[in-house]
This record gives structure tokens, sequence and C-alpha cells, in this order.
């Protein structure tokens, strides 16, 4: 889960002033401040924008599991010679990345409030994170969105210092988040990046009408007719809001190799 934010006042006290904080917003973007407050810093929370292109709402799309792989959580879409990886916290599966080539995007969802965005504050906290380790971000809008481009500090197999470069991307949905972090040449080479950004859109997810607390990860499944191929369990070195995003330390679980 990410790292959760304290926030003053109750949900009611929010929805009290959701109104007034509407007509504010609307002054500022007649003055050309829609990301800023008077203090230089981003303003965050903002509602969900459209999403022409996807990633789609499971009560978006009739059929989700044509082309796609069933998840339970998510459908992803498959494409022919991907290699799709599920990762798990504790018991739970919370994560999958789809591996093409010399490159792969990581697909996440996190429950999300009704009425708010949360990755312009998802950014922020990456950034801060990635910062503090000495990395690097620039942050750009890209063919899904805004989106951070990282350098991130990380250990070599000899001991050395190196760095890799990774995209993180995002999209709000209804009541529900989705993250995605594009390594490979697909983050060396953003323009190559195509086919994994289609993945990204072409996403279902299901939330869900159960209570879910905001940030809480939705809870992946292996498909049913899934072909494992093992490799055993590797503990993945990440922290809490850092390079990860926040998702904490998860473990490589089950490969799924998907030929379409």
């Amino acid at each position: 889960m990410f790292g959760r934010r304290k926030k003053s006042g109750s949900a009611e006290d929010a929805d009290a002033t959701g109104e007034a904080g509407q007509v504010v917003d609307e002054r500022d973007a007649e003055a050309g401040d829609q990301t800023a407050d008077a203090e230089g810093s981003r303003r965050v929370n903002l509602p969900p924008a459209p999403r022409p292109d996807g990633p789609w709402d499971a009560s978006e799309v009739s059929a989700p599991g044509d082309g796609r792989v069933d998840l339970g959580g998510l459908f992803v879409p498959g494409v022919e010679g991907m290699e799709l990886r599920v990762e798990v916290a504790g018991d739970a599966i919370v994560a999958a990345t789809v591996v093409l080539r010399d490159s792969a995007v990581q697909l996440q969802a996190f429950a999300a409030p009704k009425k708010e965005g949360i990755w312009g504050e998802v950014r922020d906290e990456i950034a801060s994170g990635i910062t503090q380790q000495g990395g690097i971000i620039d942050e750009v809008e890209g063919p899904l969105g805004w989106e951070l481009r990282a350098q991130v500090p990380v250990q070599l197999p000899d001991g050395t210092g190196g760095v890799q470069l990774v995209r993180f991307v995002g999209v709000d949905g209804p009541r529900w988040f989705l993250r995605g972090v594009i390594s490979g040449q697909g983050a060396v080479q953003p323009e190559a990046a195509g086919l994994l950004e289609q993945v990204f859109r072409d996403t279902v997810v299901v939330r869900g009408d159960g209570p879910m607390a905001p940030r809480d990860p939705i809870v992946l499944k292996l498909p049913e007719d899934a072909q494992m191929v093992p490799e055993g369990v590797q503990q993945e070195d990440q922290e809490s809001s850092r390079f990860s995003g926040g998702m904490g330390q998860l473990q490589r679980g089950p490969e799924i190799t998907e030929v379409r």
C-alpha cells in the first residue's frame, strides 16, 4: 500500500466544503493556475479526468475477457509473445507485469475516493522518495498523461553503483487508481513504448462494490488456465513510498506465458 497522509477534518467536513472548493478551482482555471496554489505547490485530489481511450472500468466494457487475461481485479490485454508475471505481498497477488522482449510494464490497481483522484498526490510522494535517494525526476506530459521519468540509483551485480531509468504512469478511474511502471527499453526510449502503453490503456479494472480504504491494493488472482513457468521466488528490494511508489516489499511470483 501507499503510505497514507493524515488529513485534517472528517469526511463529512470534506463533503461540506467540496462545493466551495469547486468554485475556487474554477476561478483558478480561469486565471491559468490549475496546478498550483498560492505557495506554488501542485493542487492535488482533483476529480478524475475523462478516460476516452482507457484504462477502463469493468462497467464500461461489455466483455472484458475478450482478448484479455482474467486476473480478477484486472483484465490484462494479451499480446503475442508476452510473459505475464504476478507479484505477491504476503499471501495476496497485488501486481502483474507484462514483459515484451526488452521492455516491461508493471500494473497495479488501488482503491480511491469516490470524487477525488489521487495520481497527483502519488506523483509527489514517488518523486520525493526518489530524490531523497539521490535520484533525478522529470515530470512530463506523455502519451498517457502526466508521468514521472526517473533516474533511480541502483546497485549493480558487481557491487558498483548505477542508474535505472523508469517511467511512472497513472490514471484515476471511478473509485480506483491504476499505476504503471515502465522499465527496460520502454523507459530508455519512451517513443518505442507504444505497445506497452496500449496494454496499459486497454486494461480493465474491476474495483468491486465492497468497501475499501483509499490506497488499498485491489487483489488479483491467477487465471484458471495459467501455464506456470517455475523460476522460484525472489524478494524484490523495494521500500515503502520509495522507488516502488509505496508498494512496500513484494515478491516475484509465478510467471504466466501467454502466446496470442
